[in-house]
């Protein structure tokens, strides 16, 4: 069958339009109608939310809906569940796992949340100790997470665990979807520097998993989770903002509205950060038109380096151009948001929560690693655990 083009994706949208008029349509019926007219992902398969289309004909589908005032999906809410879970899900599932999961996930019903990083396996991911062992038609998990985001909220998890420790670390790994409801999953709040607690720490204790919620095949995980990081890096770095969206826009703002803050030094900097603003939006632009052609690669790893390295330069000059207001902090109070916000709230905010921005979805020093290897071709740096058996690693 020949995949529409833009003349018949957009008749579609309208179909929807008019069966479904967003004043008269409760928000959750207009999703999951959306996702059922193949115009939530059109570049997935029929029945899955797509229509088989290419990816580029998203725009025109999201243009009408924009015009037409459409319920979105609440995006930023949900994020873990598009940007990781989703592409996971569509490259490594069962028909019946991606039946099960995708309308939900897409339409906001259930969130999703990501069980990789551990207390002794953060850089080294592949180092991870969670153990999961084969009880039949299950398995059976026990160990430690830690900075999950929205677990307290998260109805799933897209968990990695070790089902081999007798092979080298990246190959005795599997991927599972786990049940955050399950009865042996404890969230803990981890407070931080901002005085939120959006990262949780995840405690396992005797998990059941069905195999039919297992991604891939045992021991192929690493793998399979190659996909989830990849994709995890350009949702970080590479998402589509407008003309001084993001960080750069509140400090642009200041500039503006404030001329008694401006300094000649600060307007030279400020110029060089708000080009580089503009550089990695048109780069991210860029990136996600190569995307219509295949899988996202390393550049998205250099992208969401460069995102990092951006927002602790933009965020540090804010708090410098508002002087002793920048020293101010509007509320400490311990809460647990249903979403992360890089750009939230007042400059002293952004300048703290920026720091995490080098850490998450990958640390800036194993992304340097990745551009060198897989972008640039240089030579990858001495290991002396390539061949050792998991078991036998130091630790």
């Amino acid at each position: 069958m020949t995949a529409p083009d833009a003349t018949a994706v957009r008749a579609l949208t309208r179909e929807l339009l008019t069966a479904h008029p967003p004043a008269r349509t409760a928000r959750a019926d207009f999703l999951r109608a959306r996702f059922d007219a193949g115009l939530a992902w059109v570049h997935y398969p029929v029945g899955l939310g797509g229509l088989g289309a290419p990816r580029s004909l998203q725009a025109v589908v999201d243009t009408e809906l924009q015009a037409a005032d459409a319920p979105d999906n609440d995006p930023r809410r949900i994020g873990i569940g598009l940007g990781m879970a989703a592409p996971t899900l569509l490259a490594y599932g069962t028909e019946e796992v991606k039946k099960r999961f995708l309308r939900p996930l897409w339409a906001g019903e259930e969130v999703w949340c990501q069980l990789f990083s551990e207390p002794g396996a953060g850089s080294d991911l592949a180092a991870l100790g969670t153990r999961a062992v084969r009880d039949g038609d299950t398995w059976v998990v026990n160990g430690q997470k830690v900075w999950t985001s929205s677990a307290h909220v998260a109805r799933w998890a897209i968990l990695i665990a070790r089902t081999d420790p007798d092979v080298p670390k990246h190959r005795g790994i599997t991927y599972f979807v786990c049940d955050m409801t399950d009865p042996g999953v404890e969230v803990r709040p981890l407070r931080q520097i901002t005085g939120e607690a959006e990262f949780n720490e995840v405690f396992l204790t005797d998990v059941r998993i069905p195999d039919a919620h297992r991604l891939g095949e045992p021991g192929d995980g690493w793998r399979v989770a190659q996909t989830t990081l990849m994709n995890e890096r350009v949702s970080i770095g590479g998402a589509r903002i407008p003309r001084e969206g993001g960080m750069i826009g509140p400090v642009a703002r200041t500039w503006r509205e404030r001329p008694e803050l401006r300094t000649h030094d600060l307007h030279r900097r400020l110029l060089d950060l708000w080009v580089g603003s503009e550089v990695a939006r048109l780069t991210g632009e860029r990136l996600r038109q190569q995307l219509v052609a295949g899988q996202p690669g390393p550049e998205g790893s250099a992208m969401k380096l460069g995102f990092a390295r951006l927002n602790q330069a933009i965020s540090g000059l804010e708090v410098e151009l508002l002087g002793e207001e920048g020293l101010l902090y509007g509320d400490w109070t311990m809460r647990r948001p249903d979403l992360v916000d890089f750009t939230g709230r007042d400059a002293g905010y952004r300048y703290l929560r920026s720091k995490g921005n080098s850490i998450e979805g990958g640390t800036t020093e194993v992304l340097l690693n990745i551009v060198a290897e897989r972008v640039l071709g240089l030579p990858a740096e001495p290991r002396d655990d390539k061949d050792v058996a998991w078991k036998d690693l130091a630790r």
